[in-house]
């Protein structure tokens, strides 16, 4: 079925009434802040640089990668998502009628410039790594890309706006130029990882996903397929991590890592017996681990 346009989804209301501080909050998204911010952080930890003098720097650095970049990026998708979310989640600000006319992509655009303004605070890399973020939400939700209606290509720059790049970020402007390969490899590889933790993200949208033509790995692949899919690509980076840090001298980290990853298996077994009802307690609990990992690795990093 080919995606229903979103000019034809919901009609426009008239935009007179502004909405409420608790509105725009809840379009921005709070609980999504976590992700690139543990990440940016990791980053920071990795470079090995002395918190003290740095912590203006980190501070705005975790305000960019949170409540600015990732918040843009939940605005803007609210907006383009409009029409399935009258489906999935009609509770949400836009389809609910609290955020009404255009208010949605007015924030989205406003917030836009905003993280723009607060990312050349942070020097070239900062500013740099802030501006293909933002290609990348808006890329991710917008026409004509929209890359969300392949399950593949969203998932993976939602991957890497919430993992990579925040990681990067944080380890660049610590230190005020490239990260070392090693830390650069980490970054590519929990984001690797966070495909699949993308993917669990999806199963709560299949029926709406499926009704508007988005081709979302579980709607595509069936909740079965998706599933088994989403821990491979979950725990095949962190095998690569573990051989990373055995081999980089960083035997304490390896083993960390190692006990993390196979609890983790555990909870896969339990997840793959119910997919459907079990994605977002497995996102809760194999993602916790998941994440726990990448801290104890930039720490060893960090320490070298």
């Amino acid at each position: 079925m080919a995606e229903m346009k979103t000019t034809d989804a919901l009609p426009a209301l008239p935009g007179l009434r502004a909405p409420s501080l608790k509105t725009c909050l809840e379009l921005l998204k709070p609980v999504t802040w976590f992700a690139p911010i543990w990440a940016f952080f990791c980053g920071v930890v990795s470079s090995g640089q002395a918190l003290g003098p740095h912590w203006p720097v980190v501070l705005m650095g975790l305000l960019l990668a949170g409540p600015m970049v990732c918040g843009t990026s939940q605005a803007v998708n609210d907006w383009f998502d409009r029409h399935v979310d009258a489906i999935n989640e009609p509770h949400r600000p836009i389809p609910s009628g609290r955020m009404p006319g255009r208010w949605g992509l007015y924030i989205g655009i406003s917030w836009s410039c905003a993280s723009l303004v607060l990312a050349a605070q942070l020097g070239r890399w900062g500013f740099g790594a802030a501006v293909v973020a933002l290609l990348l939400a808006w890329a991710y939700s917008a026409p004509p890309l929209r890359l969300k209606r392949n399950g593949w290509w969203g998932n993976a720059a939602v991957a890497a706006c919430y993992e990579g790049l925040p990681w990067f970020t944080g380890a660049a402007i610590m230190a005020d130029r490239l990260p070392a390969a090693p830390v650069l490899a980490l970054a590519a590889l929990y984001s690797l990882g966070a495909h699949g933790i993308m993917t669990l993200n999806d199963f709560k949208s299949i029926a709406g996903d499926r009704q508007v033509g988005i081709r979302s790995l579980p709607a595509m692949l069936g909740e079965d397929t998706a599933a088994r899919l989403a821990c491979a690509v979950m725990f095949l980076p962190q095998v690569a991590v573990i051989l990373l840090m055995l081999l980089g001298g960083h035997p304490l980290a390896g083993l960390v890592v190692t006990g993390l990853a196979v609890v983790q298996l555990f909870l896969m077994v339990e997840f793959l017996d119910a997919p459907g009802q079990r994605a977002v307690w497995y996102n809760a609990t194999g993602t916790s681990l998941y994440v726990a990992g990448m801290l104890v690795c930039a720490f060893a990093l960090g320490r070298a």
